[in-house]
């Protein structure tokens, strides 16, 4: 028998929420049901929030620490839910990951340096480049029968072209959803080690294993990973937890490691903020009954999704994703512009999801799909797209 409710709708408005709020500003319009930000509909494990309200009963808020106890629930879920083994003084805490790749560009690499990336990546990783002055160096990802793989022969040539010196890795994958395998992050640590390139490796969705996959951190990888990696992690997708704030990264090498640190703690970059530490430490600790009933609720919304449009939606296809509740949706047999898809998304389906080129140019004929919803919502969503689609390809809807 199941614990939680997944299936409950829980209204959002008024919360702060960004998915709701920004609906305007990222859309032009704000009747939409939104499926793009990348956090989930459903309530917060409550020995999360048991956590939070036992820490907030106390009437003094003052500054505050993180404990070893807080250190050791990650030491402890990596190990058992991934077989990374960490140490204390390999860790520092971040406020959030994407926080955290912008530090290790301003730390690692200096104006006018390459900064790699695979896109279609997560926009952020174009934005926290450019926006500080670094050049973006691309390496796509190949695109074949419905699978999207690394280019690691290209990948070789522009590390000894362009000389990038650091490489910003999606692991898993954001927005396509792939956990790369353990021989793809070798030979890419590999790569990166002889030419000299740091690699900042997003973990994000790395918890979100979908049927049963493990996830391969990029530190597990072997010596190379271990000499060039930087492993940036948290709870927070993991346990819709993001307005927390809570992250975490790793840096096995020490001499990548204790000057990075020694930056971050001067300049109190890695100072733990008390309410963020407290609801990671319950979430780690207590969350794992709640996270593994909410994979297997995901999974089934992924399955529902790639059922109804196979029997309903003819054109339309998905990649199948391996981690995290977020799927990429293929429309480019519908022959349509980019321009198009997304004015039948917003004006006929009325549905806020991601615009794939916000991920580069290579997610032209793409949009991003967030099923981390209630069922109930992801059906009216999907019949919504199927009735928006047969209109726009002129085909009668029933």
């Amino acid at each position: 028998m199941k614990k939680y409710d997944f299936d409950r709708v829980i209204d959002r408005h008024g919360t702060h929420a960004a998915k709701i709020d920004r609906l305007d500003a990222m859309f032009g319009r704000h009747d939409l049901t939104p499926l793009w930000i990348a956090d989930l509909d459903f309530a917060v494990c409550p020995e999360i929030t048991a956590a939070l309200h036992a820490r907030l009963d106390h009437p003094v808020l003052g500054y505050s620490d993180a404990s070893e106890s807080y250190w050791n629930s990650i030491i402890d879920w990596n190990r058992h839910r991934h077989g990374l083994e960490l140490h204390r003084d390999e860790m520092a805490f971040i406020p959030g990951v994407v926080k955290g790749f912008a530090l290790a560009v301003n730390y690692f690499t200096k104006p006018g340096d390459g900064v790699l990336i695979q896109p279609p990546v997560y926009t952020p990783f174009y934005t926290v480049v450019q926006g500080n002055g670094r050049r973006v160096v691309e390496n796509p990802l190949i695109f074949e029968d419905g699978k999207y793989r690394m280019d690691l022969e290209g990948l070789a040539e522009l590390l000894r072209t362009e000389k990038p010196r650091m490489m910003i890795l999606c692991n898993p994958h954001n927005p396509i959803g792939i956990q790369w395998d353990r021989e793809t992050l070798a030979r890419l640590a590999r790569l990166c080690r002889e030419a000299g390139c740091t690699v900042v490796s997003d973990e994000i969705h790395g918890d979100l294993m979908l049927h049963g996959r493990s996830h391969i951190p990029f530190l597990a990888a072997g010596e190379d990973a271990e000499a060039v990696g930087v492993m940036l992690g948290a709870p927070s997708k993991t346990f819709n937890i993001p307005g927390l704030v809570s992250s975490w990264m790793a840096v096995k090498n020490p001499e990548l490691r204790k000057p990075f640190f020694k930056w971050l703690e001067v300049n109190e970059f890695s100072s733990p903020v008390m309410i963020s530490v407290i609801g990671a430490e319950a979430a780690y600790r207590n969350g794992e009954a709640w996270l593994d009933e909410m994979l297997e609720y995901v999974e089934d919304n992924i399955r529902f999704t790639r059922e109804y449009i196979r029997e309903n939606i003819p054109g339309l296809s998905m990649v199948e994703p391996e981690a995290s509740f977020l799927v990429w949706l293929d429309f480019r047999a519908l022959n349509m512009c980019q321009k198009e898809i997304m004015e039948m998304l917003l004006d006929r389906a009325h549905l806020a999801l991601n615009d794939g080129t916000m991920f580069g140019p290579q997610g032209a004929g793409f949009a991003r799909l967030n099923v981390g919803t209630p069922r109930c919502v992801l059906r009216k969503a999907l019949e919504s797209l199927r009735v928006a689609v047969l209109e726009t390809c002129g085909e009668p809807v029933s």
